[in-house]
């Protein structure tokens, strides 16, 4: 696993030993990026169920302003740190070790908005999406923002979170890339 653009472009990232976690492949996490676009002007990054850190770190690297990692396994979390260290990102981010509904809820009492959510949990647990519609109902994502699930085929997302709607939905063997955009954005 690397970094595969922006201004850490070829870092090398360490992985999760074992099979608690599935790192998204450099290749598609290449395509993802090419989908919802390659590089960003600020905002801020949610990375729920964040493993190594390979989406955030990526956003970073190609200019999100800041990410919030939320991983609950202690493994996956000391790796997390590691690669954020690894990356020099410390000043750039925040790292909780956190069950992802629990982090949802302190997020809500926070006064931030997220220009992109990275969703990626344990597959066919369908009821971690629904953080998903809580972070909408509760405005915590920006209109223009960007809203990415990562799911087994088993898994049906919905057509829409509140105003933001399926745009966009690839296949890469057993996993499915499943983006959101807001269809507010075009009449503002």
């Amino acid at each position: 696993m690397r970094v595969v653009a922006g201004e850490r472009k070829g870092m090398p990232l360490k992985a999760i030993a074992g099979n608690t976690t599935r790192p998204t492949t450099d290749k598609v996490k290449e395509s993802i990026f090419n989908i919802i676009g390659p590089f960003f002007d600020g905002g801020l990054a949610l990375d729920l169920f964040a493993g190594s850190g390979g989406l955030g770190i990526e956003s970073l690297s190609r200019g999100a302003e800041r990410a919030i990692f939320i991983e609950k396994d202690p493994k996956a979390f000391q790796v997390l740190q590691e690669n954020i260290k690894k990356c020099r990102y410390e000043e750039y981010t925040e790292l909780f070790r956190i069950d992802a509904k629990r982090a949802v809820k302190a997020l809500l009492k926070r006064d931030i908005t997220f220009k992109l959510v990275f969703l990626d949990p344990p597959y066919h647990q369908q009821e971690y999406y629904d953080l998903v519609q809580i972070l909408v109902d509760n405005s915590k994502i920006q209109q223009d923002g960007i809203i990415l699930c990562e799911h087994a085929k088993e898994i049906g997302l919905p057509q829409n979170f509140g105003e933001f709607v399926l745009t966009r939905q690839e296949t890469y063997g057993v996993t499915i890339i499943s983006v959101y955009r807001c269809t507010e954005e075009e009449g503002e």
